[in-house]
């Protein structure tokens, strides 16, 4: 099926199953936010990465469902106006909740370029000149080690 065909049969879907399924699409990508949020609070980073997939798929299908209930929005506020309410306030919900997940995603990453900032530094220390120069000083030592990588992909 061509993604023009999969638009026109979500286009063509029952109203009220056109919200269920986005509804249900929706709170499975709450469900990955929180479990996230809380495993980067907790510092358990990659645990939480191996979200990264599951959250990919979970927006993706959100953001489907999602354009198809605005694209069908007049249609929908008449056939099951409660419905498309309680739709609208969830998304509305959720806005906040992925600022949150954010938020503590850029924390969760600063604080690991912080740590591994901190270690180059104090294997640099410690890879220093330990004797004198020819000018009876010893020479400037590294300020941080060589060689140390910091994965930017969190």
């Amino acid at each position: 099926m061509t993604a023009a065909q999969r638009i026109e049969t979500l286009d063509r879907s029952d109203p009220a199953e056109l919200c269920a399924k986005t509804d249900q699409a929706l709170t499975r990508l709450v469900d990955i936010l929180s479990r996230e949020t809380m495993l980067l609070r907790a510092g358990k980073l990659s645990d939480a990465a191996g979200l990264a997939a599951g959250k990919t798929q979970a927006a993706e299908d959100y953001t489907v469902l999602a354009r198809a209930v605005q694209r069908q929005a007049e249609r929908l506020h008449v056939a099951i106006p409660d419905q498309l309410d309680r739709l609208k306030r969830r998304h509305e919900s959720l806005a906040t909740q992925m600022a949150e997940n954010l938020r503590v995603l850029a924390t969760a990453r600063t604080v690991a370029e912080d740590l591994l900032a901190d270690v180059a530094r104090a294997v640099g220390a410690e890879q220093g000149n330990k004797t004198y120069g020819a000018t009876g000083a010893t020479p400037p030592a590294k300020s941080q080690a060589a060689g140390l990588a910091i994965n930017r992909a969190l």
